[in-house]
């Protein structure tokens, strides 16, 4: 009897092909019907509102013939129309030169305040395009050398730095107004010969040994990352997590396979792009170097009509009021700037499109992995679901790809909080105002308390309600979360990143046959002078420069823009014709989403036919390293787990008070920060916390929560051995009833766990608060522990939550 075939690969695999079709259907399906639906809502609502703007502007310029006043209202408009016309190409033209004088400058960073340098990195051992500024305070503002300093790095991601300093409301002046010293990381325009990512990071963690130096008497530095600079930042900590205290990722792309159908079009470029072969072209036919406006290109192709004609069109509309503001911002939007070709291959390979910093496979130099676990310092991540460059998937998702679940944060002794704007775009995050008051200051302050805060994932609330006289109170508190949490906060289909998967196989492919065959032949044709040339002709260098001196046909511009200036007559506000004008700009601006809505709905659609079949799903397998399943019954065979346990039974005072604070913290499920502040002043400034040290503090911390988070039975039973006297029962009740504050404003858990522990420790009740005093206000009883501690001054309010 002959023996029966083998069944074929494709045969082996057809149950799981089938399944894998259907999904890519379903998915095909989704995307169109959100895109349609996308479409539909807002060229609907934005049609009925030109329409209601055409009628208003009909009935005007009715009754403005009516009265005969038409013609005259014409003759105004376009007069006035003219002035703004000369006087915004003359805007244009300041626009170039001061590009060239910028350029001609070195490029250096567009900080709205003075500074020193501190370190340049081009004096290093192994020198970098990089400096450390110290942010000069501005007249008034008052720094104290024992306050936490700041250190803030800037993207790189095509522009220049300064951005996290551009206005007096920024993060710059938020830290300034409160007293803290800040320093500055940014770079030049082009990168040092040689130099490598690891000798960043290495430079970077340089210039925080010297801040530490500076600042002796203070807690180690928070480390501000914006964007490009997030991930540089938890790269940073996780190979030096000694040197970091507080992290803050504004807007930070690191789980960047991440999105949601019918959002976030640009992290398909990797795969329609062909992966990192585009860089290593531009990189060589630019000698070495990657030229910045290519990537400032790409972020302005996600919004054409903002990009190409609104902020114009604004400008134009208003030119006697935003000349300024507008060359500011595009001083820094258009100093391209650098990174070679090692630099920008790492970028591509390592995170957008092999996205292995989330996964924990990143590699700054061989066999040895960034392990974001190794942080230890609390991490606050803002995002937002306005933000079309970084959506929150990819800001918050590492969280998930990087621990088990949030019993490993807490295990490990780690703090991350995160916050989710509503609708506040890419750059809002760092220029905003409104984000500075609000967002940036709040975190600023929390930043001072949140080494109190128990170890766990937290979602970070900032309400706000009108004071008195217009001012804002804000209510901040957190709430204990879930990585289930975090991936519905904002929808996510994690299924689909394995689409992603074939796309960095590709891109692999795609490389290794580059370097083996055009690459040495397109090296070899390339001089300095062609590739100065070819960033020269780059479009958006090339727009700018029309408009400047270096074009001659402006010169004949000037007497008009001397007489707009001199006879500047505006039209008056309700002239119809501005009101067309306006009416014509919106159609303009609304047709050119259309054709963007359009767009990105095709890129979408052609990704997912691409890479969504089941052949790109084994392609991406087959070069993938299967990641080893999770245990989370591990993490108490942990040896410090083990130790901690151990010591259940020991301890004093202090460790008493710890203990009880994080079992009430684990009963409410949310703390305000009013008491997170008061429990920071006990902490720091009363014994026997101050004699402690931030080291020894946060290692009892840490030991009280394992106990608390594996035991947390035997941990309250446990509690009488830890105080063996009555005095001492009695003094750590009065320092947490002084933390907790009035039990009107406890939750019932809290209040039931409380009365559990007086009753254990034997402690009597204390008297309940006169009715209405505030929680900031409640005194804790005269002991040794207390006597020195003072109610945290309050930067703000904050409200009771309800238990989530």
């Amino acid at each position: 009897m002959s023996p029966q075939p083998r069944p074929s690969s494709l045969q082996n695999h057809l149950p799981a092909d089938l399944e894998t079709q259907a999904r890519q259907t379903n998915r095909l399906l989704t995307s169109a019907s959100h895109h349609s639906q996308k479409i539909s809502q807002n060229q609907s609502q934005r049609t009925q509102a030109l329409g209601a703007e055409l009628g208003q502007t009909q009935q005007a310029l009715g009754e403005a013939l009516g009265t005969g006043a038409l013609f005259q209202m014409a003759a105004d408009y376009s007069l006035d129309a003219l002035q703004r016309l000369a006087l915004t190409l003359d805007v244009l033209r300041a626009r170039g030169n001061n590009d060239k004088a910028h350029e001609e400058a070195g490029t250096p960073p567009v900080l709205d305040y003075d500074y020193s340098v501190v370190i340049d990195g081009r004096t290093l051992a192994r020198p970098v395009n990089y400096q450390l500024l110290k942010i000069l305070p501005t007249k008034g503002v008052r720094v104290l050398d024992q306050k936490r300093p700041y250190m803030i790095i800037d993207p790189r991601a095509g522009h220049g730095a300064g951005i996290g300093g551009f206005k007096p409301d920024s993060q710059v002046g938020v830290a300034l107004r409160a007293g803290h010293p800040v320093y500055f990381v940014v770079f030049r325009q082009h990168p040092e010969p040689g130099q490598t990512l690891l000798d960043v990071m290495n430079a970077e963690a340089q210039f925080l040994r010297e801040i530490a130096r500076r600042h002796p008497e203070s807690a180690k530095p928070v480390v501000v990352g914006n964007c490009q600079g997030g991930w540089a930042t938890l790269i940073l900590a996780a190979a030096h997590p000694e040197l970091t205290g507080p992290l803050v990722l504004n807007g930070a792309p690191v789980a960047t396979w991440s999105g949601q159908i019918g959002e976030s079009a640009m992290r398909y470029n990797g795969g329609l792009l062909g992966g990192v072969l585009p860089a290593l072209l531009m990189s060589d036919l630019g000698a070495g170097e990657f030229d910045g406006a290519h990537l400032v290109s790409n972020f302005e192709m996600l919004n054409p009509s903002r990009n190409f004609f609104g902020k114009y069109y604004d400008l134009f509309a208003d030119v006697d009021n935003k000349r300024d503001s507008f060359l500011e911002f595009e001083k820094w939007w258009g100093g391209f700037h650098f990174t070679n070709e090692a630099e920008i291959r790492w970028i591509v390979e390592q995170l957008f499109v092999g996205n292995r910093l989330s996964k924990g496979e990143a590699q700054l130099e061989p066999g040895k992995k960034l392990d974001l676990k190794a942080i230890r310092a609390p991490i606050i991540v803002f995002a937002s679901r306005g933000d079309n460059i970084t959506p929150p998937q990819q800001a918050l998702n590492w969280i998930v790809d990087t621990f088990v679940d949030e019993q490993e944060i807490r295990v490990r002794g780690q703090r991350i909080l995160y916050m989710v704007h509503e609708k506040v775009g890419h750059l809002g995050i760092f220029v905003s105002s409104s984000v500075a008051r609000k967002e940036h200051a709040e975190m600023a302050s929390t930043l001072k308390t949140i080494e109190a805060l128990t170890p766990g994932l937290y979602e970070m609330k900032i309400d706000e309600t009108a004071g008195d006289e217009g001012n804002e109170h804000f209510f901040v508190s957190f709430h204990a979360r879930t990585m289930q949490d975090i991936l519905t906060t904002v929808e996510n289909d994690r299924e689909q990143e394995k689409d992603f998967t074939a796309v960095a196989r590709l891109s692999e492919i795609g490389a290794q046959a580059y370097d083996l065959s055009l690459r040495p032949l397109v090296q070899s044709l390339v001089t300095q002078q062609s590739a100065d040339a070819l960033r020269d002709a780059h479009p958006s260098r090339v727009s700018r420069k029309l408009f400047s001196d270096a074009n001659p046909l402006l010169a004949l511009l000037q007497p008009t823009v001397d007489w707009a200036r001199a006879e500047r007559q505006p039209a008056q506000a309700d002239n119809p014709f501005l009101a067309l004008e306006r009416l014509t700009a919106h159609s303009i601006m609304q047709g050119m989403d259309l054709v963007r809505d359009l767009r990105d709905a095709a890129y979408e659609n052609t990704f997912l036919s691409i890479y969504g079949t089941p052949w790109m799903r084994m392609l991406g397998q087959s070069g993938a390293t299967p990641a080893p399943e999770p245990d989370v019954n591990q993490l108490r065979e942990m040896l410090e787990v083990k130790q901690a346990l151990e010591c259940m039974e020991r301890g004093d005072l202090g460790a008493a008070v710890i203990r009880m604070l994080i079992l009430l913290a684990g009963s409410r499920g949310s703390v305000r920060r009013d008491r997170l502040e008061r429990s920071a002043q006990v902490l720091n400034h009363t014994q026997p916390f101050q004699s402690m040290g931030p080291q020894r503090r946060s290692e009892l911390i840490q030991q009280q929560s394992l106990i608390a988070e594996f035991e947390p039975r035997r941990a309250l039973e446990t509690l009488p051995a830890l105080l063996k006297t009555q005095q001492d029962r009695q003094q750590a009740m009065d320092v947490v009833n002084h933390i907790l504050g009035a039990r009107s404003e406890m939750e019932p858990h809290s209040l039931e766990l409380i009365q559990r522990l007086e009753s254990l420790l034997g402690v009597a009740t204390p008297k309940p608060a006169p009715a209405g005093a505030a929680v900031s206000k409640a005194k804790p009883a005269t002991t040794p522990a207390t006597r020195s501690a003072k109610p945290a001054a309050k930067t703000s309010r904050a409200r009771k939550e309800a238990q989530p």
